[in-house]
């Protein structure tokens, strides 16, 4: 049973798709370097990264950047012309900043943008290549890269009860749904969750008006406030440490470790490549929510509440 309780792999990595914060943090210091300034080329290293052929690449060269702005987790360079850069970064890319004619670094540089201010590159590690640049022309081009989920900083609740009422999902799939929620992951709906103090296998349709309205105060709150702590770490410089797996955070990528609210051991539910982290005490009244590769190895070992986790 000991080992079952280490984090996983992944999260030592700190691989996990950068998010609303993440993401509005990179706009903001590609804006003090960019805007008004000149694309002048994108070399591409990566034959996977560039989705798109009509227009083809080169017809961004030596167009002005006109604009930024975020559409879910994608990040959209406005040029004139109408010209719409769509960078979606997924799990492993991230971006960086360099001098100009900078080379990104060995296997896992994917594109350079040549500004005249300096160098934009994008990497991605591991062997996947699932980063994703598309080249549109005008707005109803742009469009069709907009998942249409509801941006909850620029929302009141009436708006937020009705996106979250719209379908019948457990509340960690339902902050997630890009269709929904605009931004947010895997890892802020953690954040949101243990903030609202809700399950995150609670279905939306079961939940009371008082929980909703403190769901959408958790939303709003947790995104402000890692906003606020992201740009403090930022700055006046560029974003190098973008990663959903922070030490202060309260239950994402905490495993294991014990929940700064209550002390008690965080949990989490695995399926496939997601995982799911929550405190027991805090979330789930004291009830252990079933993991399935766990449970199915451990069986009747598996511990269905604090008191059997921690008796073990």
């Amino acid at each position: 049973m000991a080992g079952a309780h280490r984090r996983d792999p992944a999260n030592v990595t700190g691989l996990s798709m950068p998010e609303l914060p993440d993401i509005v943090v990179y706009l903001e210091a590609l804006h003090r370097r960019v805007v008004n300034q000149r694309l002048q080329r994108v070399r591409m290293f990566s034959p996977f990264l560039l989705r798109t052929f009509d227009p083809p690449v080169e017809a961004v060269h030596g167009h002005t950047v006109v604009g930024l702005r975020r559409l879910g987790k994608r990040i959209v360079i406005g040029l004139d012309g109408d010209l719409f850069l769509v960078l979606h970064l997924m799990i492993a890319g991230r971006l960086h900043w360099k001098k100009v004619g900078a080379k990104p670094p060995g296997k896992i540089g994917l594109a350079a943008f040549d500004f005249t201010t300096g160098t934009l590159t994008l990497t991605e590690v591991g062997s996947k290549r699932r980063a994703s640049l598309h080249l549109v022309v005008g707005e109803d081009g742009l469009a069709k890269h907009n998942p249409g989920g509801l941006e909850v900083l620029d929302a009141d609740e009436a708006s937020f009860r009705v996106t979250l009422l719209r379908e019948s999902h457990t509340l960690k799939r339902a902050l997630t749904d890009p269709r929904l929620f605009s931004g947010i992951g895997n890892a802020y709906s953690d954040e949101i969750l243990h903030r609202a103090r809700l399950s995150p296998l609670t279905l939306t349709h079961r939940l009371s008006d008082d929980e909703i309205a403190r769901l959408f105060q958790a939303t709003r709150d947790t995104l402000l406030d890692w906003l606020e702590r992201l740009r403090r770490d930022v700055g006046d410089g560029f974003p190098e440490k973008v990663t959903a797996f922070r030490p202060d955070m309260a239950v994402h990528g905490r495993f294991g470790l014990p929940c700064p609210t209550c002390g008690t051991k965080v949990q989490r539910i695995t399926y496939a490549d997601n995982e799911t982290n929550y405190c027991p005490r805090c979330q789930t009244g004291g009830k252990i929510l079933a993991d399935r590769s766990l449970s199915r190895l451990l069986k009747d070992d598996w511990p269905r509440s604090i008191e059997e986790l921690e008796g073990k």
